[in-house]
């Protein structure tokens, strides 16, 4: 029997996406890193409370600050832990479904709708991406949300609805605090094109309502703004090179053919993507006459999206989750034709707790051991150095109150060619030129490691020998993926 209230389908989404959001260690580069930049937003990080993102107490505008917002918030109520640093990737993932399902519902019913959601809620792509704390499902939400809310704006070909557009707008404008500049091109990539094939080119011109654009300009703008005037270099790190050259440029890691995305997308969301077998075009379009072009609307959004992320070599799977609600929605009619749903929904379901569960038995990557055993040693005043390596999580389950040093080769000129952590902190740097020579230290200055007020850890890959200039180093704890040392002070410091 279908749950016949709306609310009733939205609640239990939001248990469902909730019941194992803490469940398992941050993984490691992606939530370490987002998880902890929220974290040092939270306990403040001499840029203004919650203004400017931080890596390791450097600026990091690798991304606008809506998810670190969210996670804030949810560690201001819930405290510092995994689950509170995952809540922007639920707060996308339930957006997406509940803007999918009442869209749906409007559109082809309340059946259909409600199988569609329980399609999508059980792909393993979209329950793990809710699971994960980047900016990949939280983007795609406001993303899906902006689209389906400027599509029933325009539900009627001879009038466009006022409250629906500026919703539309409100949520463009999330969706670039969200990502950035796609936040605003996909939505009018899907949406252009769309109605143009029906000859409706007058309610693109009526989608640029200037109360719509004031929404738009109020919400997405004063952050940037106020980034700008506090950094000089933001606006062309931001926009020009996190954006455009990096579109562009073939130097990044996960260099796949372009082809790569079109089989990702049905091998995430099996079994599900079995239904598809049949051609798109023999999938009913219920709902017709509540809304043309239904069908094509699906088609060509998720081609759209697929196209776009595919144009550059670098490709991340997450890219394309912006593309599973009308992936989802094809698949949830031809399911809904059916009643092998009944028993392949659960099956679904299990398979991807199995996901989760795997993940926190094995905890890839992590040095929350580590971190925990510092935890229970540091005092205040001592110092946490990092070798040669970010150890994203470590500030994280440690709660650092200050940044740790971070001894490497930073004089290496490969470091800008590369797509890894150690260009992070270099970019990070040239904003904070004052705050780098205290944070990101080269190994000749190891030796100064022995004198400080306070003692000194380090965290280390489990085969790191400390060299000699060193002094003497301590084993303190070796961890599954990690070991702590503990440096002596020096008897010849001044």
């Amino acid at each position: 029997m279908f749950l016949t209230s709306p609310r009733r389908v939205l609640a239990l989404l939001a248990v469902w996406l909730l019941a194992t959001l803490g469940a398992r260690p941050l993984l490691l580069p992606d939530e370490g890193r987002y998880g902890n930049v929220a974290r040092e937003m939270l306990q403040g990080n001499g840029f203004g409370f919650g203004l400017v993102p931080t890596l390791n107490g450097l600026p990091f505008f690798h991304k606008p600050p809506l998810m670190y917002w969210l996670d804030m918030a949810a560690m201001q109520l819930l405290g510092v832990n995994a689950f509170a640093a995952r809540f922007g990737a639920f707060v996308g993932a339930w957006l997406m479904g509940a803007a999918l399902f009442l869209a749906l519902r409007r559109w082809v019913g309340p059946r259909p709708a409600t199988i569609t959601l329980g399609v999508l809620a059980t792909c393993p792509f979209f329950f793990v991406g809710s699971q994960y704390a980047n900016l990949d499902m939280l983007v795609a939400g406001v993303l899906t949300a902006t689209v389906l809310c400027f599509v029933r704006a325009v539900e009627s070909p001879r009038r466009v609805d006022l409250r629906w557009l500026l919703a539309a707008w409100l949520a463009c404008a999330l969706a670039v605090l969200a990502k950035g500049l796609i936040g605003i091109v996909l939505p009018m990539l899907v949406l252009g094109p769309w109605l143009l094939a029906q000859g409706r080119w007058r309610q693109i011109l009526q989608m640029l309502h200037p109360l719509g654009l004031l929404v738009f300009v109020v919400v997405a703008g004063p952050w940037f703004v106020l980034m700008q005037r506090e950094f000089a270099e933001f606006n062309d790190y931001f926009f020009i090179e996190q954006h455009f050259r990096r579109f562009a440029q073939t130097g990044f890691n996960n260099v796949h053919p372009f082809w790569f995305y079109i089989a990702v997308l049905p091998a995430l969301t099996l079994p599900w993507a079995l239904w598809l077998r049949r051609p798109v075009a023999t999938v009913p379009e219920a709902g017709a006459s509540t809304l043309p072009g239904l069908t094509g609307l699906w088609v060509w959004w998720g081609v759209a999206v697929l196209g776009f992320f595919s144009l550059p070599s670098s490709k991340l799977v997450g890219y394309i989750l912006p593309a599973l609600a009308p992936w989802c929605a094809l698949l949830g009619m031809a399911v809904a034709r059916g009643r092998a749903w009944r028993w392949v929904l659960p099956a679904s379901a299990l398979a991807c707790l199995a996901i989760v569960a795997g993940l926190a038995w094995k905890a890839p990557g992590s040095h929350r051991d580590v971190a925990e055993r510092l935890a229970a040693l540091q005092q205040p005043g001592d110092r946490v150095v990092f070798i040669d390596s970010a150890f994203y999580d470590v500030p994280f389950y440690a709660q650092l109150k200050t940044p740790a040093i971070v001894l490497s080769d930073w004089n290496d000129p490969t470091i800008p060619q590369r797509d890894n952590w150690r260009k992070e902190f270099a970019d990070a740097a040239r904003f904070d030129p004052v705050a780098a020579a205290k944070i990101l230290w080269t190994p000749d200055r190891a030796k100064d490691l022995r004198c400080g007020p306070g003692r000194t850890w380090l965290v280390a890959d489990k085969d790191y020998q400390p060299p000699a200039a060193m002094g003497t180093v301590s084993p303190v704890f070796v961890g599954a993926n990690a070991q702590l040392l503990q440096v002596a002070a020096g008897t010849d410091c001044p």
